[in-house]
């Protein structure tokens, strides 16, 4: 029977997000009897779907575009498709309006996204095709450095050989630069600039920082390589998938069950601790938590200096996201939009710069957004004839009053919109609106509505949660973190996940986690 552990170990996994069922499916895999507690009534974690305005309007709770989840090796290794996963691509995968009634848009054909470029300003769309056609030949060697476990040795000497040293030199530079250098290096039009500028809105650094250049260029090379793409019906279908791929194997879902307290005895763990007091034996316990839960888990199981360590771990900006139920499509100025899975509503280069600043310590009057319309190419969700739109912008971690600013600020989100798209505001049937606490309390590991798993600045986007050889194992033996905290960090790719399974795996086949372990007298084991 699969599932079946020949010496006995046994797992528990805490959290069903992506990352804590990629791990449950490589143990699972491995032949252990795995169990995930989910603390919430339903698994997902950020993948989740629900009717949030009226019936019948399937919204993506959180996210819901997923290049990266397209080009993860991870989920490639798992037979999702066979499970119900279907991706659905939009004609664009993101476009980027301008004031000026035009808007530049990033296909997956590169000789039509240069067109869009060359059409802004000539030559810019030539300069960009020669900028990523090196780096989409060798595909395999960037997803192997990006979308990999730490440290990324093996992908790094690949693309060294892929590429060679010079230009390998020249994507390691990406690292420390910023979008704006890259941007003044690519392109000579300040509209295909903001186009690039744009992108730096998935995350927290701004254009102007270290760190930004990497993370636009790889969100648009991803775009070439395997597309923006949405589950068909939802991104509930990628979990429902994952679930169902991890009871194929033998595993288990459990939800309701709120971990309160990872137990140990003689520096290894014995198990968990569940509300209501109900005792499970394990030993190994993966925690899909942020670094601050992870440390209150293993309370004083874990060594002081690596609590003191975890607690340091700085999370991202605030985010404020709104879903519409809409009587017909966003009426957008600009063709190049109607067909875009993504939008990033930002203004020309300087305004996208300039909002994206002001968001970390303020809320712009004309804030940033990145806005979805999964509707347009997959009809399943709205009743025919009608969409699904949605929208998230940024805002402080802290020094906000978001009970007095949230509806105002939703109004200001709205009427971004309606500057590229007069007569939005006709089409809104119903809305639903979730500010920072509304967000972290649907899910724990949103901490403050921090939605990427803790900041991107250096040099926290490489040292996740802390500076170590692996982030995967921590002090107490058997315990591991396997979440969006640790490296490579956010998006949904179920790496984190993978890589602390990996970890406990090898851990466990080299002997260094396979002593026998002490019992209490209670000890119960592991049900489902």
């Amino acid at each position: 029977m699969i599932g079946r552990s020949i010496r006995g170990e046994t797992a528990l996994v805490v959290g069903a997000g992506p990352n804590g069922l990629a791990a449950a499916i490589r143990l699972a895999r491995a032949g252990w009897p795995v169990t995930v507690l989910e603390a919430t009534d339903a698994p997902g974690g950020a993948v989740r779907s629900e009717e949030l305005t009226l019936p019948g309007f399937r919204h993506d709770t959180f996210s819901a575009v997923y290049p990266a989840a397209a080009a993860s090796p991870v989920f490639a290794a798992m037979p999702l498709q066979r499970h119900g996963l279907r991706w659905i691509h939009p004609d664009a995968c993101y476009a980027h309006p301008l004031d000026d009634g035009r808007a530049v848009a990033l296909y997956r054909d590169v000789a039509r996204t240069a067109a869009g470029l060359d059409a802004l300003h000539p030559g810019d769309g030539e300069r960009w095709a020669a900028f990523v056609r090196p780096l989409l030949a060798r595909f395999d060697a960037v997803r192997a450095t990006m979308l990999a476990g730490f440290p990324p040795i093996g992908g790094a000497l690949k693309l060294l050989a892929a590429l060679g040293p010079i230009t390998t030199a020249n994507v390691a530079r990406l690292v420390p630069g910023s979008a704006r250098g890259l941007g003044r290096r690519l392109f000579e039009g300040p509209s295909s600039r903001a186009w690039l500028y744009g992108s730096a809105g998935h995350g927290d650094v701004p254009p102007t920082e270290a760190g930004s250049a990497i993370a636009v260029a790889y969100l648009n090379l991803l775009g070439h390589a395997v597309g923006w793409p949405s589950p068909q019906g939802g991104a509930q279908s990628l979990t429902d998938a994952l679930v169902s791929h991890l009871r194929e194997l033998g595993g288990e879902v459990r939800i309701g069950a709120l971990v309160e307290h990872v137990e140990s005895a003689h520096g290894r763990v014995t198990g968990v601790q569940i509300a209501g007091g109900e005792r499970l034996a394990a030993d190994v316990v993966i925690a899909d938590v942020m670094p601050h839960a992870l440390a209150a888990l293993g309370g004083d199981g874990l060594h002081p200096a690596y609590r003191a360590l975890l607690r340091r771990y700085r999370y991202g900006p605030a985010t404020v996201k709104v879903d519409w139920a809409l009587d017909g499509p966003i009426p957008w100025t600009a063709d190049a939009v109607r067909g875009a899975g993504t939008v990033h509503v930002a203004g020309d280069d300087e305004e996208t710069i300039e909002t994206i600043a002001l968001s970390a310590h303020g809320l712009p009057e004309r804030p940033y957004l990145l806005l979805g319309q999964q509707s347009v190419a997959d009809p399943t969700r709205a009743p025919a004839g009608k969409h699904t739109a949605w929208a998230y912008t940024h805002g402080p971690n802290a020094g906000i009053d978001w009970s007095a600013q949230l509806l105002p600020h939703v109004a200001r989100m709205e009427a971004q919109i309606e500057r590229y798209a007069p007569g939005f505001g006709e089409r809104v049937m119903a809305r639903h609106v979730m500010g920072p606490a509304d967000l972290e309390a649907r899910d724990r590991n949103l901490v403050g509505g921090d939605v990427g798993g803790g900041t991107y600045r250096m040099p926290q986007v490489v040292l996740r949660p802390i500076p170590a050889l692996s982030p995967y194992r921590t002090p107490l033996d058997g315990l591991y973190l396997g979440s969006a905290a640790a490296f490579p960090g956010g998006a949904v790719h179920g790496v984190p996940g993978d890589a602390a399974a990996g970890a406990a795996l090898s851990d466990f086949a080299l002997g260094t986690s396979a002593r026998p372990r002490p019992r209490s007298p209670d000890d119960r084991p592991t049900t489902a």
